[in-house]
């Protein structure tokens, strides 16, 4: 499974648009597995911080059970209503949780909560990318996956 930064060194386009995607919102939407398989989707915020993406959460979070349990997730950037939509950026793949608190103190930063809480590193095995095309009579669907490498279609 691939870092942010393997990501960004197979498909920089498509990885800085994601970026792009990704910082425009603080709050991202998050989809977990609870434990009978069925999904969860929780808000989130993430950081991209020493070539990882890294998703945070509140200390014993059903979000955070349900990641240690199950480390598959789902992310979606978060997008304008129209017709201000011009694109958002989805990935996938699977966490690890990091509990070295230095590394912890060096990712979450200075003004962070105090207090425990939890700390994933993503792998990602797929970003995905539907945004306008140019002219915007079109959808342009851009995507990345672990193995497959790049691709991309277009819907009128």
């Amino acid at each position: 499974m691939a870092s942010w930064r393997k990501l960004e060194a197979q498909a920089p386009e498509l990885a800085a648009l994601a970026r792009q995607f990704f910082d425009a919102f603080s709050h991202k939407t998050l989809a977990t597995l609870r434990r009978d398989g069925s999904p969860r989707i929780s808000g989130t915020e993430v950081a991209f911080a020493d070539g990882d993406l890294w998703l945070g959460s509140m200390w014993r979070s059903m979000k955070a059970r349900d990641l240690q349990r199950d480390p598959r997730f789902a992310l979606h950037s978060g997008s304008q209503n129209p017709p201000a939509w011009t694109g958002d950026a989805k990935l996938a793949g699977r966490v690890e949780e990091v509990t070295d608190p230095e590394l912890i103190a060096v990712i979450k930063g200075e003004g962070a909560p105090e207090g425990p809480s939890h700390l994933f590193r993503a792998a990602i095995t797929e970003l995905v990318i539907v945004r306008l095309g140019e002219p915007a009579d079109h959808i342009v669907i851009e995507a990345w996956h672990e193995g497959r490498g790049l691709s991309r279609r277009e819907r009128r």
